[in-house]
């Protein structure tokens, strides 16, 4: 089993999880990324943390930060994307468009695979390289 944070692995191998259970996963870890990556800059007041948290973890944002990773990713996370993406949530945040909810969901699920699979070098790496390009990408 790969190295989790904690000591509780999830019921199924991550290939056979639901897509939106590895989202549910993905979601809380890549909330972490982000906070580790506003937090490591110059101003911490509580206000400052969350505008610019909010400029990765919004459904427009997530969706943004994937089509630019999408030419990176491998054969198998491609075909979780695809999964993550196509999985019917039944909800949609009202101020999420409904294509960009859905690629965050296929996002978040590539996340949570890669974290409970243990490609945590590869998960960093995306991560990292997905803040870089959305940051270049604002100006």
């Amino acid at each position: 089993m790969a190295a989790l944070w904690f000591p509780e692995p999830p019921s199924k191998p991550a290939r056979l999880l639901p897509p939106l259970a590895l989202a549910y996963i993905g979601d809380a870890v890549y909330e972490v990324a982000v906070r580790q990556h506003v937090i490591a800059r110059p101003n911490l007041r509580p206000h400052h943390l969350h505008r610019e948290s909010t400029k990765f973890v919004s459904a427009k944002a997530q969706a943004r930060l994937l089509a630019l990773i999408e030419p990176q990713l491998t054969e198998q996370e491609q075909d979780v994307v695809r999964q993550g993406r196509n999985a019917k949530s039944g909800t949609v945040p009202k101020n999420a468009d409904v294509l960009d909810y859905r690629h965050a969901t296929a996002f978040e699920s590539l996340v949570g695979y890669l974290y409970y699979t243990g490609a945590h070098d590869r998960l960093r790496g995306l991560i990292l390289q997905g803040f870089e390009l959305l940051e270049r990408a604002d100006g």
